[in-house]
């Protein structure tokens, strides 16, 4: 996503997490459904929940609140799985809710401030102005979906359990 561009139309969807509003690409997401029971996968990294059946396909859930550094997502009746898709590999999204899709012109988006950056922060891709409200943070579905593997090997290094 390019920013400062007068040009730049893009469409975020927009899911909320402990009150903050996240965009995320349109182009990058699949759909948006209603959260479900996960079955968890034994041995997988910490990020990732658990798996769900979405119509014959199983895909991996991470809880966006835990992957950007906060507690997990309320699994109340407004919680979504957005299922996004990044270089060809599915996953879902669970959040708080899931609020609508924001038409964003170029104008609009900046990017993240330069301290967020030097500081090594990459999961937000640029930040969108919206007058009178909260700015929106777009996600860098790479960021989170690196930093699910950085729970792997962090987790690669915990003791198994021994089995009897």
């Amino acid at each position: 996503m390019q920013t400062g561009s007068d040009e730049l139309n893009v469409e975020l969807a927009c899911l909320e997490v402990r009150g903050q509003v996240y965009g995320v690409d349109v182009q990058q997401v699949r759909e948006i459904v209603r959260s479900q029971t996960l079955t968890p996968l034994p041995r997988a990294p910490e990020l990732v929940e658990g798996v769900i059946d979405l119509r014959g396909a199983i895909v991996p859930v991470i809880d966006l609140g835990r992957a950007l550094g906060g507690e997990p997502v309320a699994h109340g009746a407004e919680a979504r799985i957005a299922i996004v898709e990044v270089d060809g590999l599915a996953f879902g999204l669970r959040a708080d809710a899931a609020s609508d899709v924001l038409a964003v012109t170029g104008s609009d988006v900046q990017s993240p401030p330069a301290l967020v950056a030097q500081a090594g922060y990459d999961a937000i891709r640029a930040v969108v102005r919206r007058p009178g409200q909260p700015p929106v943070l777009v996600l860098a579905l790479e960021a989170v979906l690196e930093s699910v593997y950085r729970s792997g090997l962090r987790g690669s290094s915990r003791p198994r359990a021994s089995g009897a």
